[in-house]
């Protein structure tokens, strides 16, 4: 009867908390308190660091156990990871720069186990339809909060200027301190700028396609040009449009609005002649008509097409909307504060924003998302998701 699960990422996880126990201190101030007896120094790696390596062992050898479910090999999993980097961070807080050789290979032990929670889970085929949308958001929940805290970790032990690269801590403190200059800002991007040119930008190019396929002198004219403008780098347009429709939000619209229209274009008119001919010609056997045939075929062929400009364009028209602003905007603004604050060295406050664009961005392409799970359940890639 076999006992273990043997996996290779909680063995060497084991190893490498073992070889860390091996070497010693895991701090500088702690090797020399251990060789200097007399001194008293408050230290919290006295107290926990023997504990984290117990923590490590204790978790791994729990998991391997062969007769515990699935489940809750996961759970001792996600205590010990998180539990042991939760322990290795508060220790080395108020000492960054101290950290030795044993802190890391803790550290990278515990990230071995969390990536073994993380595939333990990902192997799970739940019955139950809530528990399985649950486990989609909890998999990269756990591999994006574990990104965070390595570059917690490795910051503060590393002692990494803060100018070069800032914990995340201290941006989310700067995110806290700073919701009415952001807010002000993503008014400003995203909610003018970015929506407006984006709903433009799509509308015009899928119009236009709905024309180029309708006029095959468009569709043979356009197609090549719009490979052509969508290769135009945006540093060199961004200017331009900035003179000629001002330094308000206009101008970074126009911009939104270049950036999106040709990838809808050639997505749209791809889609279009993505139904089948055998579809094509039973709709002519029933006498359909162009608009006819368009609505009830080959615009809902086209459909995974459109969507997919859709995602692409999202974040296209975010990242045009910053650029621009480098090139002249009033006071407020994503790209301006951004270009501003680094000019300032305040490195916290351009991760702020950059966090928050990236949030806004990837709200934006989820609910594109979402409505494209909404539009096109018949598909056959969403049935089978």
């Amino acid at each position: 009867m076999r006992w273990f699960r043997p996996s290779w990422q909680v063995i060497t996880a084991i190893v490498l908390c073992m070889v860390a126990g091996a070497l010693g201190p895991m701090s500088t101030l702690e090797k020399e308190a251990l060789a200097n007896p007399t001194a008293t120094i408050d230290y919290p790696f006295f107290s926990t660091g023997g504990f984290i390596f117990d923590l490590i062992l204790a978790t791994g050898a729990i998991s391997m156990v062969a007769r515990m479910p699935p489940i809750w090999g996961a759970v001792a999993l996600f205590v010990g990871a998180h539990g042991a980097a939760w322990l290795l961070i508060s220790g080395i807080n108020g000492f960054e720069g101290t950290a030795l050789w044993p802190f890391f290979l803790a550290l990278a032990a515990a990230w071995l186990l969390a990536w073994r929670c993380v595939a333990v889970l990902s192997e799970m085929r739940p019955a139950n339809k809530t528990v399985r949308s649950a486990l989609r958001l909890l998999i990269p929940a756990i591999f994006g909060a574990w990104i965070l805290t390595v570059w917690e970790a490795v910051t503060r032990g590393a002692g990494i200027p803060f100018i070069l690269l800032p914990p995340p801590s201290a941006i989310w403190a700067r995110i806290v301190g700073s919701v009415p200059t952001l807010a002000a800002d993503v008014n400003q991007t995203i909610f003018k700028a970015v929506l407006v040119g984006y709903i433009l930008g799509c509308g015009a190019g899928f119009v236009t396609a709905i024309l180029a396929d309708r006029v095959s002198f468009l569709r043979r004219g356009l197609l090549p040009i719009g490979n052509m403008v969508s290769a135009l780098p945006i540093i060199g347009v961004a200017p331009i449009m900035v003179m000629w429709f001002g330094f308000d939000w206009h101008s970074k619209a126009a911009v939104v609005i270049i950036m999106t229209f040709f990838p809808m274009l050639v997505n749209t008119v791809t889609g279009l002649a993505a139904s089948g001919h055998m579809e094509r010609d039973l709709m002519r056997t029933y006498a359909s008509s162009y608009w006819q045939t368009l609505f009830k075929l080959r615009l809902p062929a086209a459909a995974p097409f459109i969507f997919n400009a859709l995602k692409i364009n999202s974040t296209l028209a975010l990242i045009g909307a910053i650029v621009a602003e480098f090139f002249g905007t009033p006071i407020v603004g994503m790209g301006f504060r951004i270009s501003s604050e680094m000019g300032k060295m305040n490195v916290d406050m351009v991760w702020a924003e950059i966090a928050v664009a990236a949030l806004a961005g990837s709200i934006f392409y989820g609910v594109v998302a979402l409505i494209e799970r909404a539009a096109t359940f018949w598909h056959p890639s969403v049935r089978g998701g």
